[in-house]
């Protein structure tokens, strides 16, 4: 019997319908195959992330309580700084375990947004304010380009646009310089208002840009644990901006410094 999958394409004969059905039944079980592989790498790597981020606070909470079991609990300096440390290792836990939650729901939908209309100028000068002594620290100017009289109103989720920024001017500060500028600005796009975050830090490399909205994707893996960061901070903005039907990019160039961009609906 003549195998049809050999046949060249320059063969005058047609194929029948029943064996045009069985190719393309083979092609939608190669894709499928295919696809189970993508998503079973994807979920090893994933768990392998989870794990390695965790094991870091666990590790060294473990490591405190051994301190104080082993005579340091008699001590009242040495048991307080323990104690302290123990809670800043558990603080982050919880927060990786928060951003987790957050993307998990933002991924399957379960996350409603609550599409409002506010003004992003005030918004901005919020998280300005939750981020002055962390600016200070690091001798960060914070600014917008915007009169703070003049109103930019836009349609989306408070509450989660505020996280957006939050992480966005952190991570300029975190990746910035000494005495350094992060400079907030708006450009009206037709139906859209564009903001962008910048800031003259150490910029990123061409080849690090692609991968930097994935989960726990680090540039300076030894420099991201030592500020606190989750790692999700920048998969969290992603799904966000995607999650109201808008797109966020970045551009970049070493010691040149970042520019992260997103849109959001004009609010009329």
């Amino acid at each position: 019997m003549k195998n049809f999958f050999s046949r060249k394409k320059n063969q005058k004969d047609t194929i029948s319908p029943a064996e045009s059905d069985v190719i393309d039944w083979t092609k939608d079980r190669k894709q499928e195959i295919t696809h189970l592989k993508q998503m079973e790498k994807y979920r090893k790597e994933y768990l392998g992330n989870v794990s390695h981020e965790l094991k870091t606070p666990i590790f060294n909470i473990q490591g405190y309580i051994l301190t104080l079991l082993d005579g340091g609990i008699d001590d009242s300096d040495v048991n307080r700084m323990y104690l302290e440390r123990a809670e800043k290792s558990i603080n982050r836990m919880i927060s990786i375990v928060d951003d987790l939650g957050i993307i998990s729901s933002l991924e399957s939908g379960e996350l409603k947004l609550e599409i409002t209309r506010f003004n992003i100028i005030h918004l901005v000068e919020e998280v300005f304010e939750t981020q002055e002594i962390r600016a200070k620290e690091y001798n960060v100017t914070l600014k917008h380009t915007h009169s703070s009289h003049k109103p930019i109103f836009v349609e989306a989720d408070r509450e989660r646009i505020y996280q957006v920024l939050n992480n966005l001017v952190l991570n300029s500060i975190n990746y910035g310089k000494k005495n350094g500028v992060t400079t907030i600005s708006f450009t009206g796009i037709g139906e859209n208002i564009m903001v962008e975050i910048a800031d003259n830090g150490i910029g990123i490399a061409k080849q690090d840009i692609p991968r930097l909205f994935e989960r726990f994707y680090r540039v300076d893996r030894s420099r991201s644990r030592n500020l606190g960061g989750t790692g999700l901070g920048l998969a969290i903005v992603k799904h966000i901006i995607e999650a109201h039907k808008q797109t966020v990019s970045l551009n970049s160039k070493i010691k040149k410094g970042s520019t992260f961009s997103f849109t959001l609906r004009k609010g009329e």
